[in-house]
């Protein structure tokens, strides 16, 4: 068609069409050629050293970056677990403005249980029963909260977590006085393994206390001492006795998903699903205190990532004008030969892109390198009475990495840009004759 002689506008389009098209190419070729000999030619140069040191600061900054967001996402994860492991994601109770642990019994005959477990998102639901009381050793009390189970209770919490004995076996028939105390506990009230202790109930029917009389199974230890020091674990039997509540009499039933995130969406729908006199309550509302802490902790991984990319910034900047005025008369000869401003700037940029893509590789290679080895080696330790674990929990997403890489090289890539207008200061004839 652009060879068609009864079309002469089209035909002159064409071929300034492709010598647009060609311009570009060459201006490309001859930027990428003219970045490549700029950069590879700083053996005996200032420079030099400059881009070693811009490629370390872009390189630590990206690996700063990636190790706070591994362990702010692994320190969420691993305390949302174990607060959750106690009293599961969703609670389902009687509808009371009570908020102490003497609740109200609800049927375990519901029209959602167990069938609710088969339903999206749902992994598992569970009854349960909770009465305070008082356990007490040879010179100690405590207060604590009995925690009762089921026969369909989920041990995976536990899995992990026990040190000494074993968990409660429920029997088919009967109850069993066996209980698991944490090593907490175990320490406070000088309690080993397979000693008798005594737990001590009020009851509404009476102000005289009741005695129970129990064993340790086994003694567990999670870490989260707030919790540790607060539940004994035993059947759910005894709670129904100290209560007088019927067989089939429980304090409420436990949810667990299978997606945290998904907590506020499943806990609505459950409030859609249960009788207008139950409410579910998110893990969330139960220790608002706890989640409210976790969320701060996005602030600190924010403040570090911001910090971060200023310094990066920075140093782009800096490498970036010294490039630029180390080679004032290699620009002036290349305006003086007819290259322009645009052209100039892509050379200057592309030698500063090369600093920050090899910066980001080597970032990832560290970083990525330094949290597999604190999960598989557990190099750093903590105080766990402090942070609820023991070691530095680290947690990578793949999505958080590549958001990190993509931000230093776009804030990189933007001061460079805006950097690179220096060049059309220079002026050619000043260059050439200095």
């Amino acid at each position: 068609m652009c060879a068609s002689e009864d079309n002469n506008s089209f035909d002159f389009f064409c071929k300034c069409t492709k010598n647009v098209s060609l311009q570009i190419v060459i201006d490309m070729k001859a930027s990428f050629f003219i970045a490549g000999r700029l950069s590879g030619n700083r053996a005996n140069s200032f420079s030099r050293a400059i881009m070693v040191i811009a490629v370390s600061s872009v390189a630590i900054g990206l690996m700063v970056m990636v190790i706070s967001m591994a362990v702010v996402t692994g320190f969420q994860v691993e305390i949302s677990n174990k607060v959750v492991g106690f009293g599961s994601h969703i609670k389902i109770v009687k509808y009371d403005s009570n908020n102490s642990f003497e609740i109200k019994p609800i049927s375990v005959y519901q029209p959602y249980y167990p069938s609710l477990s088969t339903e999206n998102g749902i992994r598992h639901i569970q009854m349960f029963g909770v009465k305070a009381g008082l356990i007490k050793a040879e010179e100690e009390v405590q207060g604590v909260v009995l925690k009762g189970i089921g026969r369909d209770y989920d041990w995976s919490f536990f899995q992990d977590k026990m040190i000494e004995g074993r968990r409660v076996v429920l029997p088919d028939n009967g109850i069993t006085n066996d209980i698991m105390i944490s090593k907490t506990l175990s320490t406070i009230l000088k309690i080993n393994l397979n000693d008798d202790v005594r737990m001590f109930f009020l009851s509404s029917e009476s102000m005289q206390p009741r005695g129970r009389k129990f064993q340790v199974c086994g003694i567990f230890e999670t870490g989260m001492e707030e919790l540790d020091n607060m539940f004994v674990i035993g059947d759910i039997s005894h709670i129904q006795k100290l209560n007088g509540w019927d067989e089939d009499q429980v304090s409420g039933f436990e949810i667990l998903i299978s997606d945290f995130d998904k907590l506020e969406s499943i806990s609505d729908h459950i409030d859609t699903v249960i009788p207008y006199d139950q409410s579910a309550e998110s893990i969330k509302q139960s220790y608002p205190q706890i989640f409210d802490w976790l969320s701060l902790q996005n602030t600190n991984a924010l403040v570090i990532i911001i910090l971060m990319l200023f310094v990066s910034g920075v140093t782009m900047i800096s490498t970036l004008l010294i490039v630029v005025f180390e080679n004032v008369s290699t620009i002036g000869i290349l305006k003086a030969l007819g290259s322009n401003n645009k052209l100039i700037r892509e050379i200057f940029i592309l030698i500063v892109s090369k600093i920050v893509v090899i910066g980001i590789i080597v970032g990832d290679i560290f970083g990525i390198g330094v949290c597999l080895l604190q999960k598989h080696f557990s190099i750093v330790k903590l105080p766990q009475e402090s942070y609820y674990m023991s070691e530095v929990p680290v947690m990578m997403q793949f999505w958080h990495v590549i958001l990190l890489n993509l931000a230093i090289f776009a804030s990189s890539l933007f001061v460079m840009w805006l950097t690179s207008m220096a060049i059309a200061k220079v002026s050619p004839m000043k260059t050439i004759r200095t």
